[in-house]
């Protein structure tokens, strides 16, 4: 890489910012640009600053300018911000992939392209196989929201490379990242201090550790192998184990009131619930990586259920409380049940009742 100058896109980000300040350490990396509509927040280290908006042809101004010739997008957004709701997502999302790509494809300079992708493009239904392979399809393809926006931008990467094969275009299909200081819907919700859980499901989960995320992308840059590659942690978990694992206590609740409560905590600001992660939270989702250390060549550090232990390292246990908190709920409403019945002749005795 030597010499390299790599343009990273969505840097306002903490995960963008981080593995642009990485890039910027690479000795073989001569400049690091950062690219966003607002300044990242903390240490820029080595990276240079632009301000500028990847929906706006600007950013082809910029690669020419800087004589680009490695781009990593990571600016593709699951849940909408503060500044805007789902419509100014979709623009970030796929007009401002559009817009990249078509500045991308008019700088002969650029010669890699690594894109930040989800494994949520997979979708998640009762009709999945145990574990998507890159070349397989969603069994429900995706009508709106998240999971529509990545298989657009997949759909338009994919016509990039076409175009110019010159190029080496590496689509990295992230699993749910998490680690102690993400946040992110998944995060959100495994931090609630009681688990919301669709009645009757135990969804089978895969987990991305944030260390391992940017070891991907800085491996991609510097590996140059094009293709479609999966990015996980070894191993998933149901979601009874990794609720266990967090010390935390499981509500479970039909599928509709589980919705009905994402809306709750949505409009709160407490957690992000999409139907990408309700889906999710429903079904599971896993997805096979041989071709990740096979042909990529890239080897996580971290296993799902370590880089869960890691998430989970800065978190205070809250089943006890919350399990005692219940226990005395239930004792409470058996008492007034018992004092209500007319065949109760006598005060109730002792605690509450067995387990149910």
């Amino acid at each position: 890489m030597a010499g390299r100058v790599v343009l990273v896109t969505g840097v306002s980000r903490d995960l963008g910012r981080k593995f642009a300040l990485a890039a910027a350490e690479h000795p073989r990396v001569e400049r690091v640009i950062g690219v966003d509509v607002v300044p990242p927040r903390g240490d820029v280290g080595g990276m240079s600053f632009v301000r500028a908006d990847i929906r706006n042809p600007v950013i082809a101004k910029v690669i020419a300018k800087e004589d680009v010739d490695t781009v990593v997008h990571m600016s593709v957004i699951s849940t909408p911000g503060p500044s805007g709701g789902r419509t100014t997502m979709k623009e970030l999302n796929v007009i401002g992939t559009m817009q990249l790509l078509a500045a991308c494809q008019k700088a002969s300079s650029v010669t890699s392209l690594v894109v930040k992708s989800s494994t949520t493009v997979y979708g998640a239904s009762n009709r999945d196989p145990a574990m998507f392979t890159e070349e397989m399809e969603p069994r429900r393809q995706p009508r709106s929201g998240y999971a529509k926006d990545v298989a657009e931008i997949e759909g338009y990467v994919r016509g990039f490379a076409r175009r110019r094969s010159d190029v080496a275009v590496t689509l990295l299909r992230c699993a749910n990242v998490i680690g102690p200081h993400v946040m992110s819907p998944i995060a959100q919700y495994l931090r609630l201090p009681v688990i919301p859980a669709v009645l009757g499901f135990d969804p089978r989960l895969q987990f991305l550790h944030e260390r391992d995320l940017l070891g991907a992308l800085g491996h991609a840059v510097g590996a140059e192998r094009p293709g479609t590659y999966n990015i996980a942690g070894d191993g998933v978990l149901a979601l009874s184990q990794v609720v266990r694992r967090l010390q935390r206590p499981v509500l479970p609740m039909p599928g509709f009131a589980v919705g009905g409560l994402g809306n709750l905590l949505r409009s709160a600001r407490v957690a992000e619930f999409s139907p990408e992660l309700r889906a999710f939270l429903t079904f599971g989702r896993g997805v096979d990586t041989t071709r990740m250390r096979r042909d990529l060549g890239f080897e996580p550090r971290y296993s799902t259920a370590a880089a869960l232990d890691d998430f989970a390292s800065n978190l205070h246990p809250t089943g006890g409380r919350a399990d005692r908190a219940l226990a005395g709920l239930e004792s409470r409403l058996l008492s007034t049940r018992l004092e209500a019945s007319p065949l109760s002749t006598a005060s109730p005795s002792g605690g509450p009742g067995g387990e149910h």
